[in-house]
């Protein structure tokens, strides 16, 4: 009996001693943002397993490496050249992450250097190959559209190797800075050419627009010429004599020597104010009164 209860103590004691020294390799932490994946001393690779975040035991002759599930970023710059031969330095920032379903056939086929491995040369290979079918003008001033095209194939590339592209960003093309100055200068002059088209539509729609104008105000005049007969004169006088008759200052009323003569109205302030009206300024005034009326009949016939 006594016999027995040592040897339980015994094993006991040797378990947890085994235990103790192999801690580290049987119990294994797989921390936030991570995906643990085994591997077996015996058959290699577990492509159909993955361990999640947490604490998990495993068999001391597995091995199990954690890779970063969230999205990463790498910025990166290079040289390419374009159709014309010329030297391009490109700066670009890739956003990406692993494929967790397909991370055991990652770690199988390419493993943990897979950032310097296939992410950027499958970047650069995409680049390289846009940039050298277009020449210098069509890359400075097409950036967008070949960046959707950029974009489009390096995520089919990266699918292909078990990585999902979250983002491609072109930070900056830095071209010689000859061809940079000329390229300006093209880009400068043709707007001015655009300008100078707005500019010439423009003056020739002012010019329609001002032929327009003077055909309606000759339409005008045509129309008021018609009406302006000698008793619409007469009437609108008389109107302008009620007008001014309505003034609260004292005025001299002078009657029309015929017919059709209007009254002439002169303002007696000064008169209040010890000056006098003399004969030369009353007739003068007259003269002015039926110049004016002459005129306006005139112009009405």
């Amino acid at each position: 009996m006594k016999l027995n209860w040592l040897h339980v103590v015994l094993t006991t004691l040797f378990m947890a001693l085994l235990t103790l020294l192999l801690w580290n390799r049987i119990v294994i932490t797989v921390y936030a943002g991570e995906g643990g994946v085994i591997f077996n001393r015996w058959s290699g690779t577990v492509v159909d397993k993955i361990y999640h975040e947490g604490l998990h035991v495993i068999f001391p002759w597995h091995i199990v490496l954690n890779y970063n599930l969230r999205v990463q970023e790498r910025k990166h710059e290079f040289d390419v050249l374009s159709k014309q031969g010329l030297t391009i330095h490109i700066k670009v920032s890739i956003r990406f992450r692993p494929d967790e379903a397909m991370l055991g056939v990652l770690h199988k086929k390419i493993g943990p250097n897979y950032v310097n491995s296939v992410v950027i040369p499958e970047v650069e290979s995409v680049i390289r190959r846009y940039f050298g079918q277009l020449n210098d003008e069509e890359i400075y001033t097409s950036k967008k559209a070949i960046l959707e095209k950029i974009v489009n194939d390096t995520t089919t590339q990266l699918a292909e190797k078990f990585i999902i592209l979250d983002g491609l960003i072109v930070r900056k093309i830095e071209f010689p800075k000859m061809v940079q100055t000329s390229i300006d200068e093209k880009i400068m002059q043709y707007h001015k050419y655009k300008a100078y088209e707005y500019r010439l539509e423009r003056e020739k729609l002012e010019a329609e627009r001002k032929v327009i104008e003077a055909k309606g105000i000759n339409n005008y005049k045509n129309i008021i010429s018609n009406n302006l007969t000698p008793e619409y004169l007469t009437w609108k006088g008389i109107q302008a004599t009620l007008e001014l008759a309505k003034s609260e200052n004292a005025k001299v009323v002078i009657i029309g020597s015929n017919k059709n003569g209007l009254p002439i109205i002169l303002n007696t302030n000064d008169m209040h104010n010890g000056k006098k009206t003399s004969k030369n300024d009353m007739k003068n005034s007259t003269k002015i009164i039926k110049n004016d009326m002459k005129n306006t009949k005139k112009t009405g016939e």
